[in-house]
């Protein structure tokens, strides 16, 4: 079993149980796609919800394909079991970005039947918030965690812890040896920064004295310098000082003037500030009444709205009453008909159970007699099925055991029925690839056919050829015996007049060797024909 880790973060909850307050968690959410590959490949998807403050809080979900097949049409769910995982996480994502704000628009609610959270099941909601009413996208129903699967959860913790803690012994070793390291080399560095601070500290002392007499010469000769300047800027000053005290008293002048203007138009503007004052201090006035008036006309609006909402809602409820009132009329109607009829028959009824009364008596007597002998036999009957009942027992307890092996066969039946579905399949693309063999092989038996037939005529050819060969042979064999018969007759007769005939067309014509050998076999074998 392969085990995917696709999220694990810390997620605020809302707790919410019956008869305490709401509260908020910090709960961890874990998310793992597990993979089954023994006996049949499948994959599960492990949901687990823990507090790391709280090592004993654990709840687990563990949804199969057939599981969400279930949840999608309970929750009308629009996704495949495949895509359902990464559709989770964003909701969790989004469930993260807003739990720091005051008002969340989607957050995740951690609800309880019991009034505390200790070994119940709990359903876990993604709850996303409107103004108009709260919309469940999602809701989980979590099983808490048994002592074998708390101290499953807890050993993980502890080995993980252990790894972290090998982690961390390591890394503190590595820097420790880094520190040392760091440490020798910044002594060593520090010892020479300290002789070289030495040196210079020689070099500063020699030539700070060499420039404290240097500078003393300078500041003797800038002094001489600064008393003969100060002699020449004392003298420039008296001068400058007799030019700014008659500027000063003209513009002093000047000042005093305008200040009389200036105060002629601050009275102007004093009383026009007095008039402006006056008249704002009345108008004040005015919108404080106007104010006043606006509240009280605002608050006799809303007690006229209030009012208006009430006498609504009472004519919508006396609408009600007078709507069910009209229909229970016409029931009591109905019922006081029915009852009529009843009492009618119940008349009729009455009549035929007195005759039926006095046939009864008489029947009573005689049963009264049997009824005596069944409250034996029934006696002995109830000895009887006490013991049927505790044999009922036993067998019930049969059945249980019984069940719970059905349930396990109905889970292996599911997966081989998977199974019988994908050897159909491939039954299905075998017998389809036996179909085109088979119209292949009625294609080549065509071909074999037109072959055949192409050989029955090759063959028959081939006969005929065979009879024409013989009759050639038979030909040849019987013109070969002329021959031989005629040989003899012309190396008597034929040859002397022949080589006659060929020595005159020798003379008479001038050809080469060959042709005339080749003349000479051609009437030869005229003559031989003939």
């Amino acid at each position: 079993m392969a085990a995917e880790r696709l999220f694990n973060r810390p997620v605020w909850v809302q707790v919410r149980c019956p008869g305490c307050e709401e509260r908020r968690l910090n709960v961890r959410v874990n998310i793992e796609l597990l993979s089954i590959s023994n006996p049949v490949h499948k994959k599960d998807l492990a949901v687990r919800l823990t507090d790391d403050a709280d090592p004993f809080f654990l709840y687990n979900l563990v949804i199969s394909e057939e599981d969400f097949q279930s949840l999608k049409s309970q929750q009308g769910l629009l996704v495949d079991f495949s895509a359902f995982p990464q559709k989770f996480i964003d909701l969790l994502q989004q469930c993260i970005q807003e739990q720091n704000k005051d008002i969340p628009r989607f957050l995740l609610q951690l609800v309880s039947s019991a009034s505390v959270l200790d070994h119940t099941p709990v359903s876990l909601n993604v709850v996303e918030t409107n103004p108009f009413k709260h919309l469940t996208h999602l809701s989980l129903k979590f099983l808490p965690g048994n002592d074998a699967e708390i101290k499953k959860f807890l050993a993980s913790c502890l080995k993980c812890l252990k790894e972290d803690k090998l982690m961390l012994e390591e890394k503190l070793r590595k820097t420790e040896e880094d520190l040392t390291r760091q440490l020798s080399y910044t002594q060593q560095s520090l010892s020479e920064r300290n002789r070289e601070l030495d040196k210079l500290k020689h070099e500063w002392t020699s030539h700070t004295t060499a420039l404290t007499n240097k500078h003393s010469q300078e500041l003797t000769n800038e002094k001489e310098r600064a008393l003969q300047a100060q002699a020449q800027y004392q003298q420039q000053h008296e001068q400058q000082k007799k030019e700014l005290e008659n500027v000063h008293q003209r513009s002093v002048q000047q000042l005093q003037n305008r200040l009389s203007e200036l105060e002629v138009i601050n009275k102007d503007l004093t009383e026009r500030r007095y008039k402006g004052d006056s008249t704002v201090r009345e108008l004040k006035a005015k919108l404080s009444g106007i104010e006043d008036e606006c509240q009280r006309a605002k608050q006799e609006v809303l007690s006229l709205r209030r009012e208006n909402t009430t006498l609504d809602a009472e004519c919508h409820e006396k609408e009600k009453l007078v709507n069910q009132l009209q229909t229970r009329v016409a029931v009591l109607e109905q019922e006081i008909k029915d009852k009529d009829q009843l009492v009618i028959r119940t008349k009729e009824v009455l009549d035929a159970t007195q005759e039926q009364k006095v046939i009864l008596e008489e029947s009573t007597e005689k049963k009264q007699s049997h009824i005596e002998k069944l409250e034996a036999t029934i006696k002995s009957l109830s000895a009887e099925l006490l013991k049927a009942n505790e044999i009922i027992k036993k067998l019930q307890g049969d059945l249980k055991t019984l069940m719970s092996k059905l349930k396990l066969k109905n889970t292996v039946t599911v997966q081989q029925e998977k199974l019988l579905a994908e050897k159909e399949e491939r039954l299905q693309k075998e017998q389809r690839e036996l179909q085109e063999v088979g119209q292949s092989l009625r294609m080549k038996e065509q071909e074999v056919c037109k072959l055949q037939e192409q050989l029955e005529t090759t063959m028959q050819k081939l006969e005929e050829s065979k009879q024409l060969l013989k009759t050639n042979e038979n030909a040849r064999t019987a013109v070969l015996s002329q021959l031989r018969n005629q040989s003899s007759h012309f190396s008597s007769v034929c040859l002397p007049e022949l080589y006659r005939t060929s020595t005159r067309q020798s003379h008479q014509l001038p050809v080469s060797s060959t042709e005339g050998r080749h003349l000479d076999f051609s009437v030869w074998f005229r003559m031989l024909m003939a």
